[in-house]
């Protein structure tokens, strides 16, 4: 596997990770300890190095399973986890956030327990949280830092006025936001920011939360314990507006020789070398496909083929119940 740095802050991951959400929380049942930890030690032979995980993930169960998996391999490995939601002792999600310096280093804490280590690669704030002033947030991760726990600061789906004023205090090595062919905000005003600052992108949900995979179709459902049915993105009428470009993708791949997820990925990468995508499953099969989009060149017109292609269908459905929305700070 291919490696990259994130941005300029040293943090060298492989160019895909491992998105580990879905192995506990979002898209249906979750998996049990044994089949999580499997596919993630299967993702560490594979050469990936680079694992994503939350507190709020179950809360707290994914985390363990991505501390169990990597405990015998701590070393070799890059993991990412985040604080920033309100949760009780008890582990009920409260549907707030809570940013407090205080929460935050409970979080640290409790997450380095869970996670079965002494460092924290990647701390992500998970959402900004407008009552508590940026730079208190980033003074205490600058302070988790200086005291060996924590070795590098994030941010998630954090817009530019909280990137700059965190960036002033802590060096942020990150930015985790969706991207993807079917979500391209961040290239109005995320991505020249970045390279600007120096931040690495992280993008979430690179496959469009499965639609770009070519599995979801028009007449696709989805359970009540999978968020998507939740999502305007994905009801009957916007999957069916959006298959559109679903059906132009197919036709791209099939081109390369590659499948629907690997030229997604692949175009992600080849956008900037400080991209890294964390693609999620817990199908091995799928972790084997997603991992060779980085092995897909797409060259200049290839490139621009799929700007043609693509750039102009016209895609529907936001992205976020209008409750989780009011959380993204942009």
């Amino acid at each position: 596997m291919k490696t990259r740095i994130l941005g300029a802050s040293g943090l060298e991951v492989s160019a895909i990770g491992l998105g580990c959400m879905g192995l506990s929380f979002g898209y249906g049942p979750a998996t049990d300890t044994k089949t999580g930890v499997s596919l993630i030690r299967a993702a560490v032979d594979k050469g990936v190095t680079f694992f994503d995980t939350a507190e709020v993930y179950g809360p707290w169960a994914n985390e363990l399973i991505v501390g169990e998996a990597l405990e015998p391999v701590r070393d070799q490995v890059r993991i990412a986890t985040k604080f920033g939601f309100d949760i009780g002792d008890d582990g009920e999600r409260r549907g707030g956030l809570n940013s407090r310096p205080e929460r935050i280093r409970q979080v640290a804490e409790a997450s380095l327990k869970r996670l079965r280590t002494d460092r924290i690669d990647l701390f992500y704030q998970h959402r900004v949280d407008p009552s508590v002033p940026m730079e208190d947030v980033a003074g205490t991760v600058r302070d988790l830092i200086a005291e060996g726990k924590v070795k590098h600061f994030g941010l998630s789906e954090a817009g530019v006025d909280a990137i700059r004023r965190a960036h002033a205090v802590q060096p942020v090595a990150a930015l985790q936001s969706e991207y993807s062919l079917f979500w391209r905000e961040p290239e109005a005003e995320i991505l020249p920011l970045l390279e600007e600052l120096g931040i690495g992108f992280v993008p979430f949900s690179p496959l469009g939360k499965g639609y770009l995979t070519g599995a979801i179709t028009p007449q696709t459902t989805f359970g009540a314990d999978d968020f998507r049915a939740s999502v305007p993105r994905f009801d009957a009428d916007n999957l069916n507006a959006n298959f559109a470009l679903v059906e132009q993708l197919k036709l791209i791949a099939a081109d390369k020789g590659a499948t629907p997820a690997q030229i997604a990925l692949a175009w992600l990468l080849a956008r900037k070398p400080w991209i890294v995508p964390i693609p999620g499953t817990t199908k091995l099969h799928r972790l084997e496909e997603n991992l060779g989009g980085a092995e897909v060149e797409l060259t200049a017109a290839d490139l621009q083929a799929i700007e043609d292609r693509l750039g102009d269908i016209p895609l529907t459905g936001e992205r976020y119940t209008p409750a989780a929305q009011a959380m993204i700070n942009r």
